[in-house]
């Protein structure tokens, strides 16, 4: 098939400045000096019948059934509201929702031949995009694939309908959508927009068939945004593609899902009968969460599971994982598009300027790192960006010069902004203790992270607390219930993305963070039609977040996986490791 003008072009941007290379060996039990990989990781991270700019499934033999473990739990069909998305929700449905584009190991970007012709700009001036549909694409009810899901996708994502809740706007706001025909959807963009290879990509294609039948409308291209019709159809879609139900929740990639028990916790997947294309792979996928990645270790060495797949680097864990050599198993561990931080909430105590400054100050990353990344990746570094990864394009440190100075210079701090000491020793303002609490999942490394805050925090007259609540991520961060937030942001190798993060307002700014700069900057690197200014403007913007004192970058999180039994797997950055399970093979 042709290349389109779009995928093209966008490989070239992709290449020059927004891919992380995985970690990798030189042979097949190869171990890496940084992360002790006993394969060469390298080597699996490109589809087995990727060509150029084009991914499809191989044509492989079925095997028996297969069961991975990720550290956290599926919870919703619908991972694009506000209240429900979630990395692990991604990591499941990457399979069952397709996408007009595919996301390799090295975070090339690739068009899904098999469900997808082409994506191309059609017209520079306005700035205009087509996606063209391959035809006899159906879901696994048998109902058609085609322009309605990206319809629906625009609708609920565009801002325009608020009841959506959304999880992010971002590029959608700039379309004026039209269907041409059943398998065409065209949208002129009211301003550049370079990073529009990444729209629908992220298990954003819902199935518009459903919302049809169950809010009675007969097609929902003819729904207008902030009518009565787009506000049940929003009703519908933020609130019903909860958890799983068999009627309402069909696949349209290789695979569907089969089941899911709540309480374990665990998602059976199954093949979707009306795949488009290559028929092998696993038969079934069980897809169990483990959130001690030492327990995860433990129940591949068992025989539990297949495939220990976790972005919570352990030392003791990787240990078990590369020891395990002798029983076939593969370990690898590689670089991922996502970083551990701690976001400060602007609607409490750190509306404060002084206390956002001097808990900076306390904060020392080298020691975090030390102790817990270290020992997984050897030459792990604090991240010394919010916009951008270590290895692209505008990276520089903005937050070394602002970290770690110890508990005098904080004091120093507080007591310059108003603060007094209390007979605790705790500092307090305006009747209010400086005692804030970190909230996170249930996470060992992060509760570890949590006390070394805790002792570095003391001497300055901070008091920090461990909230340590199992649905954190599930209906709490989103709501802005936190002091202090320390969680993982995973992206997609495109910078717009972060703008719903950042921005006043934006739609996932739970942290209430304001400033006209980071608006303006945000503003001009999202249209510019260059690279250069696009990378201009973002480092305008990362330095404008720096300058708030808004979140703390703690540092780029490595992905651990290990298998036996299969012939590869490679732990996506983004999309975790069944992106391409549809042409895994048992392991001669």
């Amino acid at each position: 098939m042709r290349r389109s003008k779009a995928i093209s072009a966008w490989s070239m941007l992709a290449a020059s400045a927004l891919v992380l290379s995985a970690c990798g060996g030189g042979g097949d039990n190869a171990a890496d000096e940084n992360s002790g990989s006993t394969v060469d990781a390298k080597s699996l991270a490109e589809g087995k019948a990727q060509e150029g700019d084009t991914f499809k499934l191989a044509d492989v033999p079925e095997m028996d059934p297969v069961t991975v473990a990720i550290d956290e739990g599926f919870s919703a069909y619908n991972n694009n509201t506000a209240d429900a998305n979630s990395s692990y929700n991604n990591y499941v449905l990457t399979s069952v929702i397709a996408g007009p584009t595919i996301l390799d190991g090295n975070n090339k970007v690739l068009l899904n031949g098999d469900v997808m012709e082409s994506v191309e700009i059609t017209s520079e001036d306005p700035f205009t995009v087509e996606w063209k549909m391959k035809q006899g694409v159906k879901w696994s009810d048998g109902d058609t694939w085609d322009c309605r899901e990206f319809y629906l996708a625009w609708l609920s994502s565009s801002g325009t309908t608020k009841e959506f809740d959304s999880a992010s706007t971002t590029g959608y706001e700039l379309m004026t959508p039209e269907c041409v025909d059943d398998y065409t959807f065209k949208a002129e963009f009211s301003e550049p927009y370079l990073d529009y290879m990444g729209m629908f990509a992220d298990v954003r294609l819902m199935p518009a068939h459903i919302i049809e039948k169950e809010v009675g409308i007969s097609d929902i291209r003819e729904v207008e945004p902030k009518s009565k019709e787009a506000k049940k159809v929003a009703e519908y879609w933020a609130g019903e593609w909860k958890g799983f139900k068999a009627e309402t929740m069909p696949g349209s990639g290789p695979y569907k899902i089969k089941s899911f028990d709540r309480n374990s916790e665990t998602v059976v997947l199954e093949k979707n009968p009306n795949w488009i294309g290559a028929k092998g792979g696993p038969k079934e996928v069980t897809v169990r969460a483990i959130p001690d990645t030492k327990a995860m270790a433990t129940a591949l060495q068992n025989g539990e599971i297949d495939v220990a797949a976790s972005t919570q680097p352990d030392a003791t864990a990787a240990d078990t994982l590369k020891n395990l050599a002798s029983q076939g198993v593969k370990y690898a561990s590689a670089p991922q598009l996502t970083y551990e931080h701690l976001d400060l909430n602007f609607k409490r105590i750190f509306a404060d300027d002084a206390a956002r400054k001097a808990f900076f100050q306390v904060v020392d990353r080298e020691e975090i790192v030390n102790k817990l990344l270290k020992p997984v990746q050897a030459d792990a570094k604090p991240l010394g960006s919010i916009v951008f990864f270590s290895t692209e394009e505008g990276y520089e440190d903005r937050y070394s010069d602002k970290m770690n100075k110890g508990p005098e210079a904080a004091a120093k701090t507080l007591e310059e902004g108003g603060w007094k000491k209390g007979a605790d020793g705790i500092y307090a303002k305006d009747g209010k203790r400086f005692s804030v609490s970190i909230s996170h999942n249930e996470n060992a490394r992060r509760s570890q992270t949590v006390e070394i805050i805790q002792s570095q925090a003391r001497e300055a007259g901070i008091e920090i607390k461990d909230d340590t609540d199992p649905n954190f991520l599930k209906g709490r961060v989103d709501k802005g219930d936190y002091d202090i937030a320390l969680f993982g942001w995973s992206s997609q190798p495109f910078k717009a993305e972060s703008k719903a993060i950042y921005i006043t307002g934006g739609g996932q700014n739970w942290q209430a963070l304001s400033d006209p700069k980071i608006d303006e900057a945000y503003e001009k690197a999202t249209s510019a039609t260059k690279k250069e200014d696009a990378v201009k403007n973002y480092i305008a913007a990362d330095e404008a977040i720096a300058e708030n004192y808004a979140t703390v970058p703690l540092f780029e999180t490595p992905s651990m996986w290990a298998f036996r039994g299969i012939d590869r797997v490679y732990m996506q950055s983004y999309n975790g490791a069944l992106w391409n399970v549809g042409e895994w093979e048992a392991a001669e």
